[in-house]
């Protein structure tokens, strides 16, 4: 078999590379948000959008003209006579007949109160229940039915109907009628709008929602008698409103939900004997009134219809309770990391400047891996020329077609500037290159865009002084922070990256030393096989190397180097990119530090652990309290919801404050912060859902260089001499 068959044998077993983004995986996380914000504008409609106090405690105020005298004179059982030539009719109770009724159920709690009441006192009564509360306890409506009750519509979502337009009367209506459908597999005719109290009370607006009802053919019943349980006034309160002066029947209202209705099944306890003592009779109101039975089986179309509308408001129900869940459990990480990220800066500080031994003076060998770095290769070299540290520096030229090594050898450059070419193979490569060719035991590397500071190569190999030291992550600065992406990434590099540096110190269980600058020792590089190629962040995946083979790696805020940035949106999300899925890989490839000790096990344990919860499952999370936020300032209360925005944001403020302090940096672009909640941390946590889903799909991705823009070119004068990038900045 020849070469080029065996090697398309190989990739045929583990998979081809994949050199474009997946699709497959935003168009299922889209369907989830679609899916996820349907669910929510239901949950939010049924049970929020309007108010579920008792119907007592708004009467409807306004003209009443149009309601035949007849009518509000009539009985409180009202047909609209919509049909050709027929003129409304009313109906009222039998002499000495209470039809009992019982409005806003069913409730879990309270319902089966009151109708053990009812079955041991044997009194049926008439419950009118919301659509919305049929489909959260449809076996508890099941129930009423069985014990011999009867049925009536509240409407869906409890509105007063004379204020919605006619769309949304038989929306309320059919919907409220389709979930006990699919409750019980029955439909009612009976009708009671909530916010409705006796005949005479009708205004236009509520009999012209009385008439559309009667054309979708519903009975309007209405009361005479209100007990005002919904006022927990005391039982003998309600025990005086709820007793009828003199023979005449009345329809008696009562709540069986909506609130605390202790009251009302104590008062209920006493009621019912002794109405049955002084003669009244108990009856549904279709008994009552001498209607035909009103609860017919529902049509095979209606059940169907009803079983999915219950499904359908009890799956959102239990999205948003595990929408809560996810909130609660996001708020907690977050505020778990502020606090530990907080307590360790400080304590870091505290020895920050403490030295590691005996000052380290011994020459560096700085490798510059550069792959068309034209736009800032001078800046770089020149800016290592200037350290006030002995150096030789190593660019390692990976194939570049911009005249990058051409640039640097006609810049005449001292002697121990060196460059090496070499064919492309990758950073990975050309780092190994540098390491190969280099003669001092301590290394620097630094990318092509990188301009130190004049004291950061000695500040960088101090640490070194401790043999336990094997690499020393620097303190990387953003130099286009310019305009508001870039300072947002200033502030992500000072308030994310810097605390995180500090918290990993102290715990000894660093996982990055940045590519843009970082110090190693030779002999523990060449210990765990050089810098691999297996991962997109090389970086990440050395360090984490280094850990596991028992090194120290520590941070040394007083290395400061500046380097370029993302200038777009799109160069930004690429970066990231491979960031996040590089660092996914190197987590993976890790992973056995869990289980192991020393060094090792902190990496494991602390590292790893860190990353996976606040990097990977708390951006996972984010989504989920934007999506919260949106649904409270909608359908809760907006005013806490701005609070508790306001209060995450003061946390942030003051985390940045903090962080900029200690890194000796003006505060001013903290102002962007807030705009920065709207923009970047979305794409952030949209960088980590693609990177998760491709590391799931099991695919690979090209290492994609990020464009140049030569804006640490600035930082350095023609003449060689660095300027003061402090103070500029």
């Amino acid at each position: 078999m020849s070469q080029r068959r065996r090697r398309a044998r190989t990739r045929g077993r583990h998979g081809s590379v994949r050199t474009v983004p997946l699709r497959t995986h935003w168009l299922l996380l889209t369907v989830t948000v679609l899916t996820l914000a349907a669910a929510l504008l239901l949950q939010g409609y049924t049970q929020h959008l309007y108010g579920g106090s008792p119907d007592g405690a708004a009467l409807s105020l306004g003209p009443h003209d149009a309601v035949p005298a007849d009518v509000s004179t009539g009985g409180p059982v009202i047909d609209p006579g919509t049909g050709a030539g027929s003129a409304p009719r009313t109906a009222a109770p039998k002499a000495d007949t209470i039809a009992l009724t019982f409005d806003d159920g069913p409730d879990p709690t309270w319902t089966p109160q009151v109708l053990d009441l009812l079955r041991r006192h044997h009194v049926p009564a008439t419950f009118f229940v919301i659509g919305s509360q049929v489909a959260a306890n449809p076996s508890l409506t099941r129930r009423i039915l069985d014990e011999g009750n009867q049925l009536g519509i509240h409407t869906f979502s409890h509105p007063n109907l004379g204020s919605l337009p006619a769309w949304q009367r038989s929306l309320e209506l059919r919907e409220a009628q389709l979930a006990v459908a699919g409750a019980t597999g029955r439909t009612t005719s009976l009708l009671r709008p909530p916010y409705s109290s006796t005949s005479d009370a009708l205004t236009d607006h509520d009999w012209q929602a009385v008439q559309q009802a009667g054309r979708d053919g519903y009975l309007t019943v209405l009361t005479t008698q209100d007990s005002e349980d919904w006022r927990r006034p005391g039982v003998d309160r309600i025990l005086a409103n709820a007793t009828p002066t003199g023979h005449q029947g009345q329809i008696l209202l009562m709540h069986d939900a909506g609130g605390d209705r202790s009251q009302t099944v104590a008062a209920l306890e006493q009621l019912l004997p002794r109405l049955q003592a002084a003669g009244y009779h108990f009856a549904t109101v279709a008994d009552a009134v001498g209607l035909p039975a009103p609860v017919h089986p529902a049509t095979a179309q209606d059940h169907w219809q009803g079983l999915a509308l219950v499904a359908v408001l009890q799956l959102s129900d239990w999205a948003l309770k595990i929408l809560g869940w996810l909130l609660y459990a996001a708020g907690g990480i977050a505020l778990l990391r502020a606090v530990a990220v907080l307590v360790a800066a400080r304590r870091h500080k505290k020895y920050a400047d403490e030295p590691w031994g005996p000052p380290v003076t011994q020459p560096v060998s700085v490798i510059v891996p550069a792959y068309n770095e034209v736009a800032g290769i001078e800046a770089a070299v020149r800016s290592l020329l200037a350290s006030d540290h002995p150096v030789e520096i190593i660019v390692v030229d990976d194939g570049s077609t911009d005249g990058t090594a051409e640039l640097v050898e006609s810049l005449r450059f001292p002697p121990w500037v060196r460059v090496i070419r070499q064919a492309n193979a990758g950073k990975p490569a050309a780092l190994n290159t540098g390491i190969a060719a280099a003669t001092c035991e301590l290394l620097v590397m630094v990318d092509g865009d990188t301009v130190f500071e004049p004291d950061a190569v000695r500040m960088l190999v101090q640490p070194f002084a401790d043999p336990r030291v094997g690499a020393v992550s620097g303190n990387a600065k953003v130099a286009n922070r310019g305009g508001l992406l870039g300072r947002w990434q200033h502030i992500e590099y000072v308030v994310g990256f810097n605390l995180d540096r500090r918290l990993f110190d102290l715990a000894e269980c660093m996982p990055t030393v940045p590519g843009a600058v970082g110090g190693f020792r030779r002999s523990a590089l060449l210990g765990v096989g050089g810098v691999s190629d297996q991962t997109l962040a090389e970086d990440t995946d050395l360090t984490m190397a280094l850990c596991r083979d028992g090194w120290r790696v520590v941070y040394e805020e007083r290395a400061k180097a500046w380097t370029e940035a993302p200038a777009s949106l799109g160069a930004l999300w690429r970066q990231r990119y491979r960031w996040c899925y590089g660092t996914l890989q190197a987590m993976w490839k890790h992973r056995g530090a869990l289980v192991q000790r020393g060094a090792a096990g902190k990496l494991g344990r602390r590292g790893l652990g860190y990353l996976l919860l606040f990097q990977v499952l708390l951006p996972l999370l984010a989504p989920v309290v934007d999506v919260f936020a949106l649904y409270g300032l909608v359908f809760l209360d907006p005013v806490r919801i701005i609070g508790l925005w306001s209060a995450f944001l003061l946390v942030q403020l003051l985390m940045g404050w903090y962080a900029f302090r200690l890194d000796n940096e003006k505060p001013g672009a903290l102002w962007t912060l807030p705009l920065q909640q709207f923009v970047y941390r979305q794409l952030m946590y949209l960088v980590v859902i693609q990177s998760v889903c491709t590391a799931l799909a099991g695919s690979r991705l090209r290492w994609q260089r990020m464009e140049r823009y030569g804006s640490t070119a600035r930082l350095t004068d023609p003449g060689g001499q660095q300027t003061s990038t402090t103070a500029s900045m």
